[in-house]
């Protein structure tokens, strides 16, 4: 149910691949995948992740790629020119 609040609130599913230099290995790349339920276009939410990364965890940034989707949004609905009766 709290998802679909935040949803209605113009909440929007947003994942994030984070690229970052191993700390003990800084020529080698991980990735992290963060999902969040995030506001466009600012996503705050990301940003406090982020924030939090950088003053916290070792591993420094490379790059991060960010997408979203709009979960609610209109059903689809197709007619279909077909009749059936069932006895």
């Amino acid at each position: 149910m709290k998802h679909l609040a935040l949803q209605l609130q113009n909440y929007r599913l947003t994942t994030a691949e984070i690229l970052y230099h191993l700390p003990d290995h800084p020529d080698i790349l991980q990735t992290f995948i963060w999902q969040e339920y995030d506001l466009l276009p600012n996503f705050p939410e990301l940003h406090k992740f982020l924030n939090f990364w950088a003053h916290n965890i070792e591993g420094r940034m490379h790059s991060v790629t960010v997408s979203h989707v709009n979960l609610i949004k209109p059903s689809e609905f197709k007619y279909t020119p077909y009749s059936l009766s069932l006895h």
